[in-house]
């Protein structure tokens, strides 16, 4: 073999095996004799890189490339910023009852109904459809599903078109969270990548809420419970079948399907949605059947509206709140809102087409107010709905006299048994009229509130005195508002001035405390107001019993409310307040224009009114017992001063007043005790006229001479009341305290 034929360059075939190296294998013991010089190329080939050489920089190329797509990656997944949580979500503002039930909702600024939901606020059967139709694997997977992503490939390489998006629900809500601008392999990516983020940091059921709080349901809808409460009407926590299908398929396509404009395009959406929940959970096909023949709605509900007028008075304190908690009970509200829209169409038949009315609601106990109704028809402008008139100043009528009875009662001159005369009297320029322009002739105190009597009550108010009445219902919280420069008079035991139907049950459910008036409470978080006495509790307890026993109208029982109605002058306003031993209610009939409305009287357009909320509050609830110092009697068996009313004396009629000089009004006494009872205080009285009867707390003592009359008081407040034989009374009140030694302070 010559040396040219044993230094042969090696054929294509043989360095791919051998490589490069192959020369570099000969052994250093050679002989350099038996090394080649140089190796020579074999024909044809010139300069061209071995293969070997080749494949090393393509393995290079595809190192370089993967790391400019992972560093590409990562940049582009960077640059993206956190991922969207939904921490800043704008909700519709929420007015809620006391129960957390949902009154009235506000929409966004973007005009967006968006209401806060979570899992359990949801049908539990929504998410077994939601799941067979939308992403079977969804509490398996990490965001993305790498099977219906496969299935979504081959259905657009074989069909040419995009037949499903391989979308998981994570993936559609870091799509709502951040609205895609086409529909793009880019945005497939981007959705990908936040939803396998979404899944590092937020549980399923969190990124399940997000889903119910953002999916389109058509329109200004999203999510949930906007969609129930504007295509069903009720929340999502029970639903049908048939209504849970069509949610599930409303957000694939929500302005193409949306029932209220494309019925039957929301009708087959939801039957496929049906046919493949069937297929998926083995549902029996006759449940299918009748969730198919469930109708679907062809129009959008308003959202909630129950107390409008409250909901905006808080909303208008409290702006900024995303949730606000009133003392409303959401049910009652309802059935009150919708008796009231009921009652108003009859009056609007019968009486006036511009009438309209109002009711409240109080729990006796707390000043709560249970339900609200401002005006059954809050968007009718010829109404002027949107006044809520419970606050509205009207005339009260007739529904001052049970105050101005009660303040006589406290004084001791009157008892509901007392005689009294309805007959016509002037009082200077001031000549007051029963309604019917007739008069009733000598009756009890008790006849004359029950009938609601004028000339009785004017008595006893001019006894009474205006200012002194207006000053005790000021007293307890009262807004009363007099015609511009007069000060009160006579007229105001009639209506003569301003006031409010709140202030009114206020008063009213004081009657039911037995004399302690609480302020109206409508806001859950607010601080319970500070409790006034109003009057004593006999003198309480005497109105209540007398306005128990008033003349129910025809859909009333007797004896089981105590109420009183009131119509002003020239039939404006009719009024009916009543109580029992657990709520109070009151409702206001008119124009809220002030126009009067003829026929419109209290008795006939309020009182059945009242009844029938009362029906709608259970059973009523018995009035308190009488508290110590009651007396129940007979005009015959009463005190003689107590058996006839004996009006306030006239200029000259009387020599000298007759006054308590000891002890003075408003004394703070304390009194040694004697197993555990105050020591009887000296009482000196003047002017009175022989023989006199002194009542303690509404209880009369024993009778005695001006000279030598004592009492004894309990421990707190007392009032001492002296009538003498003509009439004439006097009355002051005092503290007594328990203190060993005796002293007395005037306050």
């Amino acid at each position: 073999m010559s040396d040219a034929d044993h230094f042969a360059v090696p054929r294509e075939s043989e360095v791919g095996i051998a490589g490069a190296g192959a020369a570099a294998s000969i052994s250093p013991a050679q002989s350099a004799s038996e090394q080649p010089a140089a190796i020579v190329p074999a024909k044809g080939t010139g300069n061209r890189r071995s293969p070997p050489s080749r494949w090393r920089s393509a393995i290079f190329a595809s190192a370089v490339l993967c790391v400019a797509i992972v560093s590409a990656s990562t940049w582009w997944i960077v640059s993206l910023g956190p991922p969207p949580l939904g921490q800043n979500l704008q909700f519709s503002r929420q007015v809620l009852d006391r129960h957390g039930h949902l009154l009235r909702a506000y929409a966004t600024a973007e005009g967006r109904w968006r209401l806060p939901a979570t899992v359990p606020d949801v049908d539990s059967r929504f998410f077994d459809v939601l799941f067979a139709y939308e992403d079977k694997r969804f509490r398996e997977h990490y965001g993305v599903d790498p099977l219906a992503l496969t299935r979504a490939a081959l259905q657009l390489v074989g069909s040419g078109r995009i037949r499903s998006g391989g979308s998981t629900l994570t993936m559609q809500v870091a799509r709502l969270l951040e609205p895609r601008t086409s529909r793009s392999l880019l945005a497939k990516l981007r959705q990908i990548v936040r939803a396998v983020e979404m899944e590092r940091v937020l549980s399923k059921d969190q990124i399940l809420s997000l889903y119910l709080e953002l999916a389109p349901y058509g329109g200004n809808i999203e999510g949930i419970r906007a969609a129930t409460l504007a295509y069903f009407g009720k929340e999502p926590r029970q639903l049908t079948l048939g209504q849970i299908a069509l949610l599930v398929a409303l957000p694939q396509a929500p302005e193409l399907r949306r029932p209220d404009r494309y019925p039957r395009a929301a009708r087959l959406a939801r039957d496929r949605v049906l046919d493949r929940y069937a297929a998926a959970d083995h549902v029996p096909a006759d449940e299918i059947a009748h969730a198919k023949a469930e109708p679907v709605p062809t129009a959008r509900r308003p959202m909630p509206m129950l107390a409008p007028h409250a909901a905006d008075r808080a909303r208008a304190e409290e702006p900024a709140a995303e949730n606000i908690r009133l003392t409303i009970d959401a049910d009652l509200q309802k059935n009150v809102q919708e008796l009231a829209s009921a009652r108003l169409r009859t009056l609007a038949q019968t009486l006036d087409p511009a009438a309209s009315l109002a009711i409240l609601v109080v729990d006796n106990a707390t000043g709560e107010v249970l339900a609200h109704v401002g005006s059954p028809s809050y968007f009718d402008e010829r109404r002027a709905g949107e006044i809520d008139m419970t606050e509205a100043l009207r005339s009260p009528g007739s529904t001052l006299k049970p105050f101005i009875y009660g303040i006589g009662f406290e004084d001791g001159f009157i008892h509901p048994q007392t005689l009294i005369d309805d007959r016509p009297q002037r009082y200077g320029g001031y000549e007051p009229r029963d309604f019917d322009y007739s008069f009733a002739g000598t009756v009890t105190v008790r006849q004359a509130l029950q009938q609601s009597l004028n000339m009785p009550a004017v008595a006893v108010l001019d006894r009474v005195g205006p200012s002194r009445l207006a000053a005790r219902l000021a007293q307890a919280g009262v807004t009363l508002v007099l015609p511009e420069g007069q000060s009160p008079g006579l007229a105001i035991g009639l209506g003569g001035l301003g006031t409010r139907l709140a202030d009114l049950v206020m008063l009213y459910s004081g009657i039911a405390r037995l004399g302690i008036v609480l302020p109206l409470r409508e806001r859950l978080d607010a601080p319970a107001g500070q409790a006034q006495r109003l009057m004593s509790p006999v003198a309480a307890w005497y109105v209540s019993d007398v306005l128990s026993g008033s003349p129910p109208p025809e859909n009333g029982v007797s004896g089981r409310i105590a109420f009183k109605t009131g119509t002003s002058y020239g039939y404006r306003d009719a009024w009916s307040i009543g109580f029992d031993g657990k709520h109070t209610v009151g409702v206001w009939v008119g124009r809220p224009d002030g126009e009067p409305v003829p026929g419109l009287v209290g008795r006939a357009a309020a009182a059945p009114i009242l009844f029938d909320v009362f029906a709608r509050l259970g059973a009523p609830a018995a009035l308190p017992p009488p508290p110590r110092g009651v007396l129940i009697a007979s005009t015959a068996r009463l005190p003689p001063p107590l058996r006839r009313f004996h009006p306030a004396l006239l200029a000259g009629g009387s020599a000298q007043a007759l006054r308590i000089l000891f002890p003075p009004n408003g004394a703070r006494l304390d009194l040694a005790t004697t197993d555990g009872k105050p020591d009887p205080v000296p009482l000196k009285v003047t002017g009175a006229v022989t023989p006199v009867t002194v009542l303690l707390n509404g209880a009369p003592v024993p009778e005695g001479e001006p000279a030598a009359l004592f009492f004894t008081p309990g421990l707190g407040f007392s009032r001492v009341t002296v009538l003498d034989a003509s009439g004439a009374s006097a009355s002051v009140a005092v503290r007594v305290g328990d203190n060993a030694a005796s002293r007395i302070t005037a306050r």
